[in-house]
């Protein structure tokens, strides 16, 4: 099971996890939901106290992995397959252009 800690404005909004099974859950932290919840971090994604479920990556997330000539340079670099969604997630998008960012939540215990 790998985990993030998902980030709006540099404020933690929610954690998203990739379960053992290979599904992929997000869920905003209830502070968040309290304090904000009118700045939801992506359109498809309102801010709920409901977790978000699905198969694959969900697609803002995926979209935040680059993509071409840099997706095969951060693939190289860091050694991880294409197909590793929620690895290159983990690797490349710390400082990701934008107000999300994501952070491995090993690496942030304390958010």
């Amino acid at each position: 099971m790998r985990q993030a800690i998902i980030k709006y404005n540099n404020v933690r909004a929610g954690t998203l996890t990739e379960e053992d099974t290979g599904d992929y859950v997000f869920v905003y932290d209830e502070a968040y939901v309290v304090q904000y919840s009118n700045q939801f971090i992506a359109f498809n994604l309102p801010v709920r106290e409901l977790p978000y479920k699905s198969k694959r990556l969900l697609p803002f997330f995926d979209g935040l992995i680059p993509e071409g000539w840099l997706l095969n340079i951060a693939a190289e670099s860091w050694r991880i397959n294409k197909n590793d969604r929620m690895g290159l997630l983990l690797a490349c998008c710390q400082n990701a252009i934008g107000a999300v960012s994501v952070h491995p939540l090993n690496a942030h215990a304390n958010g």
